[in-house]
């Protein structure tokens, strides 16, 4: 009991360190995941050692959720995100980005289909090493997605203190020149940091940050910056970059408008969806700013079909990585086939 105490003790203040070092790592959701792992095992350990209830509640509820997850998640799952990419379609426009939720869900109905008829009955015994490579993938991915989950919902319980310099607006596109209200729940949580901030100390900064599209006729900035000062912000403490077209840039261009400024001595966060809020985070850590972020709340229906491209978008910013794995993964399942096709012939 006492080994597994020091080693759930451990873990923790592994996860901590690394969490309070920067909130902003992909390897927190693992080292959180990984410590409450060994929490629950030591609350049933003891739990049931003692006979203390509320021990043993604590960590059978767990294991109960596993236990549904692994037999009715994939089906459960795949009707909630079926139903959901329904009503995303009817309420924003018909776009293959707003399908994703559409998409995935069908996937998972079929996967969780595939898993009944248990395909591997019916291929020959050197095939199999195959199939078994591609579950070991699909585990990988089920791992990594839980380890995203975990950081992003960690990096939501992010709050930066009242001493920024900079509040730097991240854009997300115009709709007939106007701010949409994707944006505007975005202009709103800088606005309200603001005010806090001005209360309790001094009035920051907002810097809008967004380049004109080709079908729109002015730079989403100069939008942005008319809403705030609309909404009752000083125009004396507003800025805008006005070059960027993606959430790098966004951090790129701004960091050097606030550098042209203030050198390097300077307290600044962002904000956008928080949705959006952990890549941007990354992407952030990326351009040498040590902002953290604030995100606005986003319509539920929204939320999963916005997961989903985030997690996506991370996949593709870490891809050499999985590219790696995945071919590790396959070379050596192929390999292990021919040899147990080879051999088969020479018996």
């Amino acid at each position: 009991m006492l080994i597994t105490g020091i080693i759930t003790l451990t873990l923790f203040l592994v996860f901590l360190g690394f969490y309070l070092t920067d909130p902003r790592r992909m390897i927190n959701g693992f080292l959180f995941n990984l410590f409450f792992c060994s929490l629950l095992l030591f609350c049933g350990y003891v739990g049931f050692s003692s006979g203390n209830r509320i021990l043993i509640i604590i960590a059978l509820i767990p294991m109960v959720f596993l236990f549904f997850i692994s037999t009715f998640g994939l089906f459960a799952l795949g009707i909630g995100l079926f139903l959901n990419g329904r009503t995303l379609l009817k309420k924003e426009s018909r776009r293959f980005s707003n399908s994703l939720a559409l998409i995935l869900g069908v996937f998972l109905l079929l996967l969780f289909l595939f898993q009944i008829i248990s395909p591997e009955r019916f291929l020959s015994p050197e095939l199999r090493p195959l199939y078994a490579g591609i579950s070991l993938i699909m585990v990988y991915f089920f791992l990594h997605i839980t380890n995203f989950l975990t950081a992003y919902i960690l990096y939501q319980f992010n709050k930066p203190k009242y001493n920024q310099d900079f509040i730097i607006v991240l854009g997300s596109g115009l709709i007939n020149d106007k701010v949409p209200p994707l944006l505007a729940s975005r202009i709103n949580k800088a606005i309200e940091f603001y005010r806090k901030q001005a209360a309790a100390n001094f009035p920051p900064i907002l810097l809008f940050s967004g380049g004109q599209g080709v079908d729109e006729n002015l730079p989403e900035a100069e939008a942005m910056q008319k809403y705030a000062v609309e909404k009752g912000i000083p125009p004396e403490h507003t800025l805008t970059e006005t070059e960027s077209v993606n959430t790098l840039q966004n951090m790129l261009y701004s960091k050097r408008v606030m550098d042209s400024i203030k050198g390097d001595k300077y307290n600044s966060i962002f904000t956008t969806n928080n949705f959006h809020l952990f890549r941007a985070s990354l992407y952030a850590k990326m351009a040498g700013l040590k902002s953290q972020g604030i995100g606005s709340k986003t319509a539920f229906y929204y939320w999963p079909n916005a997961m989903i491209r985030e997690y996506i978008a991370i996949v593709v910013m870490q891809r050499k990585r999985h590219i790696a794995v995945v071919v590790t993964i396959l070379g050596g399942s192929i390999l292990l086939t021919l040899m147990n096709v080879l051999f088969m012939k020479l018996v």
